[in-house]
């Protein structure tokens, strides 16, 4: 995703899973085959070999053949619709913030905003109101309990 900074483009890269919760954010100034393998060895030490990668960026597939897993690209027209979609919260959250000024904001931002997000989601849609609720609640004593 770009992400301007002083009027200076940026990339933001993030790594989602299968239910749209993001592992992992990482920010650099050029959107190369050099800055892909550096994003794919951060997330892969924490989470391991991805299983499927949907963005149609050629820097991936470059990437994943010199760390060796390079049929997991798949590029069809909507297999990335999980991954956009989790750009909107942030979208939202950055231009309520009016934009970043450095990029060293954007990578701590984005970083703590993927676990507040992901931990407050609890995708109303698929439950009633009762277990929404109840869940929301539970996530809400958690955080206080973990920031208290």
């Amino acid at each position: 995703m770009f992400v301007k900074i002083n009027s200076e483009k940026h990339y933001l890269w993030r790594a989602v899973d299968h239910e749209g919760e993001v592992l992992e954010a990482f920010a650099t100034k050029t959107r190369n085959k050099a800055a892909a393998l550096k994003f794919l060895k951060k997330m892969m030490k924490r989470h391991g070999k991805p299983e499927v990668v949907t963005d149609k960026l050629r820097s991936y597939g470059a990437a994943m053949k010199e760390i060796g897993n390079a049929g997991v690209q798949e590029t069809g027209r909507w297999l990335n619709n999980r991954v956009e979609n989790s750009h909107q919260p942030f979208r939202r959250r950055e231009w309520a913030m009016l934009r970043f000024r450095r990029m060293h904001t954007l990578q701590k931002f984005s970083a703590v905003h993927a676990s507040v997000h992901n931990h407050f989601n609890h995708e109303r849609h698929l439950v009633s109101r009762d277990i929404y609720k109840a869940r929301r609640s539970a996530a809400l004593a958690e955080w206080q309990a973990v920031m208290g």
